[in-house]
């Protein structure tokens, strides 16, 4: 019965994974995912998908295989009330599934088509220590447990009465002998970064953050699907750049210019301070709207080209368009693309371009 039950789960799982792979472009665009993450799971809304279940009608209605039917019959009986008011019968039902991160990204993996990431830096090397957390009966004698193997020795000695106190010699015999046992433990290490970046002066609205948003999601899924672990940095600007929390990350919003060179120096600033490029993988995105003050633009580039690109293993620039802003950094900075492996930079309309935009980012493989 077991094996009978574990093969519906998971002909049901493989119905569920289908089911969100061919709907994953609706997912992304509304975002609606985001919202329901908790721990390491992720609650999807499938609406298509329906639950076997017995449904009883009440007596006298009518309806199929009752009595004659007349043309323009309703198959099922009308929910009581003339329209206007509020019913007291239940409705239909969305039913939501859980997934876990992983399963999301190699969903995400395969629609894409995304290649692998091939990491770098030593930390990607997970080491692991042994930890003695138990006793065992047999093992090398470079591991006996004297204090306990003793204590065995003494008790089966006074019990057996061989043990005399004027002459208090103790022998183990092979049954007494007890050995420290272990096992491998992985150390717990953080092996990429990724850097996130958003102008949050006025002309960036509520509708290019969510955006940045629900990308974020994405890039941080796929990523964190090839580290043991990933820490994130949050760094907004407008005419000054700060290092802030997710929460301050997503709903700030100033009414300063923009000066896009304190982002990247303050990136750049945090990378030498935490972040050898030696030993970590760091990803970088920027998210902006493209405006920026003009003379601004040669300090940028310069300090993206000598400074950021030679430690990141990638660098994405989307730039998300709003009403309000010039976008002719894009021009600038797609220049600098060719040749550079570790460069990418996508356009971002409006939603409907967001899946798009994901698979520019992470085509790479770096």
């Amino acid at each position: 019965m077991g094996q009978k039950i574990e093969r519906d789960y998971q002909r049901f799982r493989k119905i569920v994974r289908g089911k969100v792979k061919s709907s994953l472009s609706k997912y992304i665009t509304r975002g609606e995912m985001i919202g329901k993450k908790g721990n390491d799971l992720v609650s999807i809304p499938l609406p298509q998908i329906e639950i076997p279940q017995f449904r009883y009608g009440r007596k006298g209605t009518g309806g199929v295989g009752q009595g004659e039917g007349q043309p323009g019959q309703a198959l099922t009986p009308p929910q009581e009330g003339d329209g206007a008011k509020a019913g007291d019968q239940p409705g239909g039902h969305i039913l939501e599934v859980e997934l876990t991160l992983q399963e999301l990204a190699e969903i995400l993996g395969e629609e894409l088509a995304l290649p692998r990431i091939t990491p770098k830096g030593r930390k990607n090397i997970v080491t692991t220590r042994e930890r003695y957390t138990g006793i065992r009966q047999a093992g090398p004698e470079s591991l006996r447990h004297f204090k306990r193997t003793f204590k065995r020795a003494l008790r089966r000695q006074i019990a057996s009465g061989t043990y005399s106190p004027e002459e208090p010699v103790v022998i183990p015999i092979r049954e007494d002998k007890q050995y420290r046992s272990w096992k491998e433990v992985p150390l717990p290490q953080s092996v990429a970064c990724i850097m996130y970046m958003m102008d949050v002066s006025g002309s960036m609205t509520d509708e290019q953050k969510e955006i940045v948003r629900i990308e974020a999601f994405w890039i941080d899924t796929w990523i964190k699907a090839h580290y043991k672990g990933v820490e994130r940095v949050y760094i907004i600007h407008d005419a000054v750049a700060q290092e802030v929390d997710e929460h301050t990350f997503y709903h700030t919003r100033e009414s300063g210019g923009t000066k896009i060179s304190s982002a990247y120096d303050l990136c750049d600033k945090i990378i030498q301070k935490r972040y050898p490029p030696d030993d970590w993988n760091i990803y970088a995105f920027h998210f902006s709207d493209g405006d920026n003050w003009g003379d601004d633009i040669p300090t940028c580039l310069e300090i993206l080209q000598e400074r950021l690109l030679p430690k990141l293993n990638l660098f994405g620039y989307g730039q998300v368009e709003s009403p309000y802003g010039s976008g002719e950094f894009l021009d600038y900075i797609k220049d600098l693309t060719d040749g550079r492996e570790n460069l990418v930079v996508s356009r971002i309309p409006d939603r409907e371009h967001i899946l798009q935009s994901i698979k520019e980012f992470l085509k790479t493989g770096r």
